[in-house]
């Protein structure tokens, strides 16, 4: 893993922003991808560091300085993520922290169930036009090394869901999914931008979890059943039970009573079998020979 508690993610905080003056503490459940949906790969569009940081002139060189202004920094821009991911001003791909990691962000909005603004750390990828497969690797890479190490830091599992108002949400999604969920705003980002080069959030969540040595269980094979117990196929309303092995089957069938049968999953009696009758023959009247 590239990031630790040693080795921690660049920090430029966003303090003049309305949202970290604004916001409040939440307990983490997961971690949220954005997209920019702007072709800027460069940090510096974004972050900036405060006016009166002291060490303000080094992060000017590092990110580069955005003479519009129009980066996150400012009271009038009400949003703020808890990093970002793009540019430095060498081209270097990395992150930069933006907000205490248990700052609640304002960054997806909220759906018809609710808001995953509500206890997942969010960030924004940096965009480029989205045909640069070379920025698309860094990034991707990036991005999953960010979210392994916050995974560790708050003891995430990427397999595993967070259930509010009775719906699963993947303890790590991006906008787009918390959208179909009910959870987030009507944005597509990352789905717009990731399977142009095989990737989703469901690649996302295998490659973090290699990164953090946990593989994920194998889902248990359905249970397919073969026998039905019924007074009649067409009346499933008689059924006594269902089975995948013919003897129990069989044994629950003599239990329910002799107008009770064994159907096969075609419809196909196969117990009790009707008793083969036998055919009387009458001695030929003829003779042979």
């Amino acid at each position: 893993m590239k990031y630790s508690t040693s080795n921690k993610p660049l920090c430029c905080m966003q303090t003049q922003s309305t949202c970290y003056k604004g916001t409040s503490i939440m307990k983490i459940k997961g971690i949220l991808w954005h997209s920019t949906g702007a072709n800027n790969p460069k940090l510096a569009r974004y972050v900036q560091p405060s006016d009166k940081a002291a060490d303000r002139d080094s992060w000017i060189e590092l990110l580069g300085e955005n003479k519009a202004k129009n980066d996150w920094n400012h009271t009038e821009r009400n949003a703020g993520l808890n990093c970002w991911i793009g540019e430095l001003a060498d081209g270097t791909v990395t992150t930069v922290q933006t907000m205490p990691w248990n700052y609640r962000p304002w960054g997806c909005g909220s759906g018809s169930k609710g808001s995953c603004n509500n206890g997942w750390i969010q960030f924004e990828i940096c965009e480029d036009n989205l045909e640069n497969k070379d920025y698309f690797n860094k990034i991707y890479k990036e991005a999953c090394e960010i979210t392994a190490y916050l995974c560790k830091l708050y003891n995430i599992n990427p397999f595993e869901t967070v259930t509010m108002n009775n719906i699963k949400i993947p303890t790590i999604t991006c906008h787009g999914d918390a959208n179909k969920l009910g959870f987030a705003s009507g944005h597509a980002d990352i789905n717009h931008w990731f399977p142009k080069y095989g990737k989703s959030m469901a690649t996302v969540r295998e490659d973090v979890g290699k990164l953090l040595g946990i593989v994920k269980e194998k889902e248990p094979d359905p249970i397919v059943f073969e026998y039905f117990v019924r007074k009649d196929w067409e009346d499933e309303k008689t059924q006594k039970g269902q089975f995948t092995s013919l003897t129990k089957a069989k044994a629950a069938c003599d239990k329910a009573g002799k107008d009770y049968e064994v159907y096969n999953k075609n419809g196909i009696a196969v117990y009790p079998k009707e008793p083969v009758k036998e055919i009387q023959v009458e001695p030929s009247q003829f003779k042979v020979g």
